[in-house]
């Protein structure tokens, strides 16, 4: 992967409001990788039955899958998501994802993504397909 595209997903990271709002931390990028961590704070990410909340798990999920997306310095944007919960994180678990490609075309790629908490314990397991524009990241 191209250093200044590197520098440039990892700036983004850092001034996007949705990851600051969730405290997501980009920790590894790679082309066709990436893996995000976060704290899982229950007084903030629960949901009504006390745990954590599915769109919290998913917006782990996403951050992982937007920064691989774009490791060839090119616009990648979802298409279909597939998601599957196994397990709810414990208070104050640090929750890592890791979005790997595993197939690419021309137009689409097809990402693996896993949810996992420090012990390995899988929280949530995902299949992801991107349309990739061709475009350049506009943030470059």
């Amino acid at each position: 992967m191209d250093g200044k595209v590197r520098q440039a997903i990892e700036a983004a990271v850092r001034r996007e409001p949705f990851a600051a709002l969730l405290g997501i931390e980009l920790v590894e990028l790679e082309d066709g990788f990436s893996r995000v961590e976060m704290v899982y704070d229950p007084a903030r990410q629960d949901n009504i039955y006390g745990r954590a909340h599915g769109g919290v798990v998913y917006g782990l999920i996403d951050e992982a899958f937007e920064t691989a997306g774009q490791t060839d310095g090119t616009v990648a944007v979802a298409m279909q998501v597939s998601v599957t919960y196994v397990a709810s994180p414990r208070p104050g678990e640090l929750l890592s994802a890791e979005a790997r490609r595993v197939a690419q075309t021309k137009r689409t790629a097809t990402y693996d993504i896993k949810v996992s908490d420090p012990a390995g314990q899988v929280v949530a397991l995902c299949q992801a397909l991107a349309y990739r524009t061709g475009k350049p990241i506009p943030f470059l």
